[in-house]
């Protein structure tokens, strides 16, 4: 048996939201915020039978803050399972309130769900209000208190999806047109689940919290791992065994106890005693005890752990160890209390683990979870980490993306075949894999796009693609197609630019007779790119065609020219002393950079590059990029697309950047004033047009304008 899909709706940062699991390990992958530790909670909330009773009283701030108001709507947590255990004791389980069953079948599949809504009386009165009465609703509404008026309660055998609006409008009501069922359909919401018959206590849940203080958590008694596995372990202690340790307790315990200074002790508190307060209000008796427990259970819980960092031969307390090996200690210790579990004899064993990569090194990390995996049981993880995103099967990846207030959820395997989730799951490696986490990315096809285009977005733009939110993967061929797949309006709804050359020829390939081999040899060699590049192009339109998640951005020849092309020269004319020796070369490639033919500046900095080496010629050129260095238009466009959006604050940012970076041209009085016309279009006093007639007043012909147009 395991967890198929668990629904949300109205939890928490998640609105309407379907979460899908398979048999095995899967990997929840998700921002700060994003609903991790939520989604969690709400399946603990279900099958977790150690958690308080006081967390399912839920209150107004467990509503999700999309809702105009919380009052008369309901928070539904829905898991669904499959291939249910065909053991009678769980047949009989479902059979009574949770098995969803196909005619002629035994039960393959059930449902869970958690109601906490407003309690029968209030549920009525809705019913009763007429269709489209408003203020009779808002009276209704006003009147509602949630610790009053509002129930938490089970139900199961539901056959609705519950993330459906129509769904949640004909159990729960329409509060726009005040339209409210009179009638509880328990074919499709299920029916009631007696306490008696609660799933959490038919199977083994282990949860294991974020590893954030566990030096902490070992000193105390409720959260300590290893108690719990010397309690679950000191029941089975036979009394014969334990009888001799028992009974040297006991002598130990007189032992002290008659110990002449601790006589001494207790004489000297009595007579102080009958000093202070006379005989007639002394204690009648008094004694100093050694409490030593006789018992297993209280005796090895006196017992403490002491490990040893690798290759060291000292061995001390948890508090002595580095957070990293405090954490994998703790983490081991609570999946051997799992292991313990597990052997009671449940029908399905669920582990859950959050975000346990804090302090772990990056290869502990791959190992670990490259390892944690148990035949019987279903693992469910959350993690921020990219060397556990890799080892993780991307068919059982949900990824959550964090929207105003609501979270979205997506499945990058959605609709994809076998065979292009492995080619998926080949490629993305730790450094890769971070496009999963990114909120756009941008893919690019080499070295030289890899280094230079963060570089040329903090110079001229004054943010980092990392504030942006923005991914850059290095494909290291043109063969985008095998990620950008992954992103659609069935899996990630995040938007990815393809960035890439045309590589068209800007010398005339014709082979004449009086060329020599080199000029025939690089004349080929351009057509043929050209011709690469032309049938590059055809196949990535025809990709994102009706894709609104994917656009692709080409640079006309390759990004080298393209760069000088944008008016970029003089930054790679300081390469030129530094890459030839002989003056005669230097002043003809600085000649050749400064002209505007194409044909001499585009093949100068092509034989620089190419005999430098792409990435290492990106390089040396990153060290001359500078807040005057032009971003070419295509490489502006494809930043816009991935970011998707910007606020406000965010092209502020970048504006007074842009007028700093041109201050010695600009007057202080000119710069004063733009920035308080800056404060006001933060506050929305004044529209983008109407800042972008005072900047261009000041600084007209900085490339500022060009990234205003586009907003």
């Amino acid at each position: 048996m395991h967890i198929s899909k668990v629904t949300l709706v109205n939890y928490r940062n998640f609105a309407k939201s379907n979460f899908y699991f398979k048999k095995g390990i899967n990997t929840i992958i998700g921002e700060n915020g994003s609903g991790k530790t939520n989604l969690f909670r709400a399946i603990r909330l279900l099958l977790d039978d150690s958690i308080y009773s006081s967390a399912y009283k839920l209150d107004e701030g467990d509503f999700n803050r999309s809702l105009q108001s919380w009052k008369g709507h309901w928070i539904i947590i829905s898991i669904e399972f499959e291939e249910i255990s065909k053991d009678e004791a769980i047949q009989a389980l479902f059979a009574h309130g949770t098995a969803v069953l196909e005619e002629g079948e035994e039960d393959s599949k059930a449902t869970y769900n958690l109601y906490f809504r407003p309690k029968a009386d209030i549920r009525l009165r809705l019913a009763e209000l007429a269709e489209g009465d408003a203020s009779g609703l808002q009276t209704l509404l006003d009147s509602i208190d949630i610790r009053e008026n509002y129930e938490t309660v089970f139900f199961g055998k539901s056959t609705v999806d519950f993330s459906d609006p129509e769904v949640y409008k004909n159990l729960v009501g329409d509060f726009d047109n005040v339209k409210f069922p009179s009638i509880f359909d328990s074919s499709l919401y299920g029916v009631r689940v007696p306490n008696q018959l609660s799933v959490a206590k038919e199977i083994s849940f282990t949860f294991i919290q974020a590893l954030r203080d566990v030096v902490s958590d070992f000193h105390n008694n409720r959260t300590n791992p290893l108690l719990a596995l010397l309690k679950s372990k000191s029941g089975d202690i036979e009394e014969s065994e334990f009888e001799p340790i028992s009974k040297m307790v006991k002598d130990l315990n007189n032992g002290i106890e008659t110990l002449k200074d601790v006589e001494i002790i207790r004489d000297d508190i009595k007579s102080t005693i009958r000093d202070a307060v006379g005989e007639t209000y002394s204690p009648s008796k008094l004694s100093i005890k050694s409490n030593l427990s006789e018992e297993a259970d209280k005796l090895l819980q006196s017992l403490k752990l002491f490990v040893g960092e690798p290759e060291e031969d000292y061995e001390g307390g948890i508090h002595e160890l580095s957070l990293g090996g405090a954490n994998l200690i703790f983490l081991t210790l609570k999946l051997l209390e799992y292991r313990y579990r597990k052997t009671k004899g449940t029908f399905a064993n669920f582990l859950i683990i959050e975000e346990p990569e804090a302090h772990i090194h990056t290869h502990i990390q791959k190992t670990l979870f490259d390892k944690l995996d148990y035949s019987d049981t279903q693992i469910i993880y959350s993690t921020h980490s990219t060397y556990i995103s890799e080892v993780s099967d991307v068919s059982s990846i949900n990824i959550l993306a964090k929207k105003r207030n609501f979270a979205e959820v997506y499945q990058p395997s959605t609709g994809l075949s076998t065979k292009k989730i492995t080619q998926i799951q080949r490629y993305l490696d730790a450094v890769r894999s971070n496009l999963l986490f990114a909120k756009g990315v941008i893919l690019v096809e080499g070295d030289a796009e890899e280094i230079l285009i963060p570089l040329l977005v903090k110079k001229v733009l004054g943010l980092s693609l990392d504030e942006l939110g923005i991914s850059l993967i290095n494909i290291g061929s043109t063969g985008f197609t095998n990620v950008a797949q992954l992103f659609h309006d069935s899996r990630i709804r995040r938007k990815c630019s393809i960035i890439t050359d045309l590589d068209k020829a800007f010398i005339d390939t014709t082979i004449l007779d009086g060329d020599g081999d080199k000029l025939k040899q690089f004349k080929t060699k351009a057509k043929n790119s050209q011709v690469s590049g032309a049938n590059r192009k055809v196949i990535l339109d025809e990709f994102v065609d009706e894709n609104d998640w994917i656009s692709v951005f080409y640079a006309e020849n390759t990004f080298e020219v393209d760069f000088v092309t944008a008016g970029n020269s003089p930054e790679v004319d300081n390469l030129v002393n530094i890459i030839y020796s002989q003056a005669a070369k230097r002043t003809q490639a600085s000649a050749d950079l400064a002209s505007e033919d194409i044909a001499l500046y585009g093949k100068r900095i092509l034989t620089m590059a190419n005999n430098e080496g792409k990435g290492w010629f990106a390089i040396m050129l990153g060290g001359y990029i500078t807040d005057q260095t032009i971003i070419p238009d295509y490489i502006l466009d494809a930043i816009i697309f991935a970011k998707q959006s910007f606020s406000r604050s965010l092209i502020a940012t970048v504006v007074e950047y842009r007028i700093k970076a041109n201050s010695e041209s600009i007057p202080v009085a000119d710069f004063a004033e733009t920035r308080k016309e800056l404060r006001d279009y933060v506050d929305g006093k004044i529209e983008i047009d109407r800042m972008m007639v005072l900047i261009a007043a000041i600084i007209p012909d900085d490339q500022i304008m060009d990234f205003l147009d586009y907003m």
